[in-house]
């Protein structure tokens, strides 16, 4: 027998039959969660989330925190569904992140809270508005390190930001799921204007394509490609911690912050960047128990592209780099583990490597 707790039930009839319509209020426990995850970017991380439906009456509510040596992260979120009609939700996030990594030369900081509108009038569409504010940090910058980022340190900007989103098609996990059989795709545009009101305005555009066309019952081709550009919109220069810095998880190959303009031994990041993947995955059922895809994989990208070069002592230019490898994918007692072997076919000197990568999340 089922039962509920019903916000709203109203009686009607359709011909000889009597219609129960309800509308039943959420009475689930919330879910506490611990895990210890691995990425490359960020190396080992503990987290502690805990999410409820109905955290407020009628909204979800979660709340996440990562930390390690080198990273600090809390997240929270608020969603309300249907908050103006049957399309239109409320949603509120709530950021605070800090990254100390040994590879870099400066820290940085800050927070963020944002409420937004999501606009979602079909299950492919979904549009995003939100205003928000931002307070960040670019500090501890070391004495020896690149003039450039001496010269971008920041005790903080505190200042409004706009952001539009939009996203088409199957989400990015669909895109890499099961369905094997089927064809899908993903199509997301992010524009952020961070610093409103300031001499700092920075446009921020953000861009992914996912797609996934079937060659045969268990062979795929996944085909990706992501980009970006950071621009001054009031002729101020950009900082590192606006710029990009593709790599690991998001350049095989090359290791966090392996690529694009550098000073010496700092890696500076690129106001534009853009890396496409093209991977033949196989899955090959289960093997010794374990569900198991494997892939050979092809990717090539570039970062470049600074507004100070210090009269041309940086190289900022776009050169092309490549790489080559082979991936699989399984899981472990219901975890899920990646792992992929990569070696550069084409690079830079002075460019950071990686030939192996690794990535899990165990919860508990």
């Amino acid at each position: 027998m089922l039962t509920g707790v019903f916000e709203r039930v109203q009686l009607r009839g359709e011909g000889s039959t009597l219609v129960i319509d309800v509308t039943e209020i959420d009475t689930r426990p919330g879910r506490l969660e611990g895990a210890l995850s691995y990425i490359m970017q960020d190396g080992f991380l503990a987290e502690a989330s805990y999410e409820q439906y109905d955290l407020l009456p009628g909204t979800f509510g979660s709340v996440q925190l990562s930390f390690n040596k080198q990273v600090r992260e809390f997240q929270g979120h608020l969603y309300r569904a249907d908050q103006f009609g049957e399309t239109l939700d409320l949603g509120l996030d709530a950021i605070w992140r800090e990254t100390d990594y040994d590879d870099r030369s400066y820290s940085d900081g800050g927070y963020r809270i944002e409420p937004y509108l999501a606009w979602t009038p079909t299950e492919d569409l979904r549009l995003e508005a939100g205003l928000g504010w931002r307070d960040y940090r670019m500090y501890d910058v070391e004495s020896d390190a690149s003039l450039l980022l001496l010269r971008e340190e920041t005790d903080g900007i505190s200042a409004p930001y706009a952001r539009l989103a939009l996203t088409f098609g199957a989400s990015a996990e669909s895109v890499l799921g099961e369905d094997w059989a089927r064809p899908a795709y993903s199509i997301e545009l992010q524009q952020y204007l961070w610093n409103l009101g300031t001499e700092d305005v920075i446009s921020d555009s953000r861009a992914e394509l996912r797609a996934r066309s079937p060659l045969a019952p268990e062979l795929a081709l996944l085909t990706t490609l992501r980009g970006g550009n950071v621009t001054g919109l009031n002729d101020n220069n950009t900082r590192a911690t606006d710029r990009y810095f593709p790599g690991a998880d998001t350049f095989r190959g090359f290791a966090p912050r392996g690529i694009g303009p550098r000073d010496g031994d700092d890696m500076l990041g690129g106001n534009s960047y853009f890396v496409a993947s093209l991977e033949l995955q196989r899955n090959f059922g289960t093997v010794l128990s374990l569900p198991l895809r494997g892939g050979v994989f092809v990717e090539t990208g570039a970062a470049w592209g600074l507004d100070d070069t210090l009269d041309g002592q940086i190289d900022d230019a776009r050169h092309l780099r490549s790489s080559a490898g082979l991936s699989l994918t399984f899981d472990v007692a219901e975890i899920p583990v990646s792992l992929y072997l990569a070696q550069p076919l084409r690079k830079e000197p002075g460019d950071k490597t990686q030939a192996f990568g690794l990535s899990f999340s165990a919860r508990f």
